[in-house]
């Protein structure tokens, strides 16, 4: 991130999508001050906190809209038995989880041209997705997050944002991999997604007949229902 042609790149970048937080992982970069910070950023409105690298590798940088974020807490932690180390946060940070990064690992076998497989690497980011209840959520626009930039002839999708249900709940969010034009990574994007697709279809799941109370739920609903017309119509609205 020393160099000026890829801090113009990114600050054109940021600008262009208006983007409210960004985070960047190997910064390369050790004590990043609030020019460096600003210079990425280009407006007056930021807040920033950055990780130092280990020798010539790592280091991350985190800058928001102190109007759309605010920071309450906030923890760093060297790798080392990554995905205990990040359950263990959870008892720490109730609250609605977003992780997004590269986690160096493919998810399936699909997500990997060229490279050597590491099945074990595999099962441990699944079994963290499983066991911290988070959502992998799906990539639009590319199917690759990394590439060797010089030969081109090993992609990985190892770069993901994992949602907590209440994200997906109250956020109509969508995953998109824009253009690599400075790293070897292609930028996520997460935007919600505002088009209004029309009405839902209806959906009904056989195992809900199952609860104790789903039979005095179903009919106190239907019968505190106002709606007028057929009993499909009627259904469906409700």
């Amino acid at each position: 991130m020393g160099k000026k042609e890829k801090q113009g790149r990114i600050k054109s970048l940021l600008k262009d999508r208006n983007i409210d937080i960004v985070c960047f992982q190997e910064t390369k970069r050790a004590v990043i001050s609030d020019v460096d910070a600003r210079r990425l950023w280009g407006s007056k409105n930021m807040e920033f906190m950055s990780v130092d690298p280990e020798g010539i590798a790592g280091g991350l940088l985190c800058i928001w809209d102190p109007a759309v974020f605010t920071l309450s807490g906030c923890c760093c932690h060297r790798r080392a038995s990554f995905w205990d180390n990040i359950l263990k946060l959870k008892t720490s940070f109730p609250n609605p989880w977003c992780m997004a990064g590269d986690f160096n690992e493919i998810g399936h076998i699909n997500e990997r041209v060229g490279c050597s497989r590491r099945d074990r690497g595999m099962k441990h980011l699944n079994d963290f997705i499983g066991n911290s209840e988070l959502h992998d959520l799906p990539l639009h626009g590319r199917k690759y997050t990394w590439c060797n930039a010089h030969e081109s002839e090993k992609w990985s999708r190892i770069d993901r944002v994992l949602l907590s249900s209440e994200w997906l709940i109250n956020f109509p969010m969508k995953l998109w991999g824009l253009p690599r034009l400075i790293s070897d990574h292609c930028p996520l994007l997460m935007m919600e997604d505002v088009r209004d697709w029309g009405p839902k279809p209806f959906k009904f799941l056989n195992a809900w007949t199952l609860h104790p109370s789903f039979s005095q739920l179903f009919v106190s609903s239907w019968l505190g229902n106002t709606i007028a017309g057929w009993s499909g119509y009627i259904l469906s609205q409700s």
